[in-house]
């Protein structure tokens, strides 16, 4: 794998992407369907992506880059890969949505609920925020309590409840955290700082009597990779238990991506028990739009048509999305995990050697194949850490990348993620890049 410079592309290089973004503008607020896409954390004009293949993305100007977000996770075989294409096209020749059962869904289960050993049955959804959100009703509906514990910098959706931020005490309510979500959803959601065993001690032997569930990212991604403290998943499971809560573990982002059975299969399983929920979503649905929950069979059972907890969905466990989804994990073999582990450590390796030789603090850390680069010193194990970094020295670090063809994700506190399409060329790429994207996260605007 060798390093040659690559010429530097300037905004002013993507006037077919500013013209999408003006007429956006004019439809869409902000532009964006989702705010990340808007790089309002680096500035500059987002790319409109035309086509993707394997590794490459081509944006509405011509351009290609190697993709290091993969559409948030999902991407993992790459873009386009011939056996969920024809997963795809098969299931869309028979039909695109019925209104009714079909066997793909049943399929799609079957194959979570045999890769992931607590969870003994599952709800297809249609969204990550769907399923934390049916998540949580469920766990309420379940204990019979309303107040829900999460962490500070795991997100897990744009779920009222867990839109929030911490009050003015580890043990406080929280306060909302986005307009429009009322006081009294976030007033029923307690947050604490992530990694902290003592804080949620605390918390129940206070309120343990009130508390439905806790609910954390099985190894952070949203404030960037900040995976579990070593024992704080047991403390987790230990204090949950003693006081009759569930524990849900968000595995949208982990799940099948760290491993076979997501963050779960590199850290369990655990002396202290399993979570009782989970959540999953990009991966088992190959870059379409599905997701799930599931779980324990007793707390399973109180959804509809079974018990009093009522979800649905007209879309949920659409046939074709089912088909992507199955496809997709069906394709992740040991060589696929083992593939992603070359290349993620061989861009991480490379990223770390660039920015030392050009004396720009850093921090690497990893969930599986997942990692961040925190432009920092020391190790990120919170939210506040994760938020003590250099955004400034990322900015420029992430427009001289993308001016050399590579896309990186356009905010400081995500996850960096790679496919088993990346070929040694793709990896070359990104690698000819990191010189002068080094030299300029040092250089001060």
């Amino acid at each position: 794998m060798s390093s040659q410079p690559l010429p530097v592309q300037t905004d002013s290089d993507a006037p077919a992407s500013a013209a999408l973004l003006a007429r956006a503008a004019e439809v869409i607020p902000g532009g964006v369907n989702s705010p990340v896409r808007a790089f309002r954390a680096v500035g500059g004009t987002p790319r409109f992506m035309a086509s993707g293949s394997g590794p490459w993305l081509t944006d509405a100007d011509g351009k290609r880059y190697v993709d290091l977000i993969c559409s948030w996770g999902p991407m993992i075989l790459g873009h386009a890969h011939p056996d969920v294409l024809t997963a795809v096209t098969e299931a869309a020749a028979h039909g695109f949505s019925f209104g009714t059962p079909s066997e793909n869904e049943v399929r799609l289960a079957e194959e979570i609920v045999a890769r992931v050993e607590p969870v003994e049955q599952v709800r297809l959804v249609n969204s990550g925020t769907e399923a934390t959100m049916s998540a949580i009703r469920l766990a309420r509906g379940f204990t019979g309590r309303d107040v829900i514990v999460k962490f500070a910098g795991c997100y897990h959706g744009h779920v009222d409840a867990l839109l929030a931020s911490a009050g003015s005490g580890v043990a406080t309510f929280a306060l909302p955290d986005s307009a429009g979500v009322p006081r009294s959803s976030a007033g029923e959601t307690i947050v604490l700082p992530y990694n902290d065993l003592p804080a949620l001690e605390a918390v129940f032997a206070e309120r343990g009597h009130e508390i439905a569930a806790v609910i954390t990212e099985a190894a952070a991604g949203n404030m960037g990779v900040v995976p579990p403290a070593p024992g704080f998943t047991e403390g987790l499971l230990r204090v949950t238990k003693a006081h009759g809560a569930l524990l849900v573990s968000d595995e949208v982002m982990t799940g099948f991506r760290c491993s076979a059975s997501g963050f779960y299969g590199l850290e369990g399983p655990y002396a202290a028990g399993a979570p009782d929920l989970f959540t999953f979503g990009k991966v088992m649905g190959g870059g379409f739009p599905t997701a799930a929950f599931g779980g324990r069979a007793d707390v399973m059972a109180l959804l509809a048509p079974l018990g009093p907890v009522y979800q649905a969905g007209t879309l949920s466990g659409n046939p074709v999305a089912s088909a992507a989804g199955l496809a997709t994990l069906q394709g992740c073999t040991p060589a696929v995990y083992e593939r992603l582990d070359v290349v993620s450590h061989a861009i991480a390796g490379a990223v770390a050697n660039e920015l030392t030789a050009a004396s720009v603090p850093h921090t690497i850390q990893w969930a599986g194949s997942m990692f961040s680069v925190f432009f920092r010193d020391g190790a990120v194990t919170s939210y506040d850490d994760a938020k003590d970094q250099d955004t400034g020295a990322f900015r420029r670090f992430f427009h001289a990348m993308l001016g050399q063809g590579v896309h990186l994700p356009p905010s400081a506190f995500e996850s960096w993620f790679v496919s088993a399409s990346h070929d040694d060329a793709a990896v070359d790429h990104v690698l000819a890049a990191l010189p002068a994207a080094a030299r300029a996260a040092a250089t001060p605007d």
